[in-house]
């Protein structure tokens, strides 16, 4: 499966980033007893379906060609990443950098698991947050996982 994924990844992010899009994830996984091939693009003023569609049209003859399944069937998904993606990348970071964003614990500190508060600052060991004008520092070996808060 890591072999399908290096594949794609290393032959279609030049194709996908040459019309303007970022290719963030490539994932090959059984869903619903079948193995979905899931391509998740962005791009500055956001995806729509016709973005979706005008990708899958661009990289499908270049899948048939490169056969990264060896001939196993599979279903072929170009999507969005969805305004509440986890944050996970350092380009993740940077764009959700001053916004308002929930982090979970794996476990409680001060009682709680969740914090929401503006994502101040990053690294690789750490996270930090300004909850009420205060900074706090979360290790990110204890971070579950962070999203954007999204008010409508």
């Amino acid at each position: 499966m890591a072999k399908v994924k290096e594949l794609c990844e290393q032959n279609l992010r030049p194709v996908i980033e040459k019309q303007g899009y970022e290719l963030l994830e490539v994932t090959y996984q059984k869903e619903n007893g079948e193995m979905t091939l899931l391509l998740t693009i962005d791009c500055e003023k956001g995806v729509t379906i016709d973005d979706c569609e005008k990708v899958t049209k661009l990289i499908d003859p270049i899948l048939d060609e490169l056969n990264p399944t060896d001939d196993k069937p599979y279903i072929l998904s170009v999507s969005s990443p969805g305004l509440d993606r986890p944050i996970k990348t350092e380009r993740d970071f940077l764009r959700n950098q001053g916004k308002e964003v929930e982090l979970t614990l794996f476990k409680k500190l001060d009682g709680k698991k969740k914090f929401a508060g503006i994502l101040k600052s990053f690294s690789n060991e750490m996270v930090e947050l300004e909850i009420n004008g205060q900074s706090q520092k979360f290790s990110k070996s204890l971070i579950a996982h962070i999203v954007p808060i999204i008010k409508f």
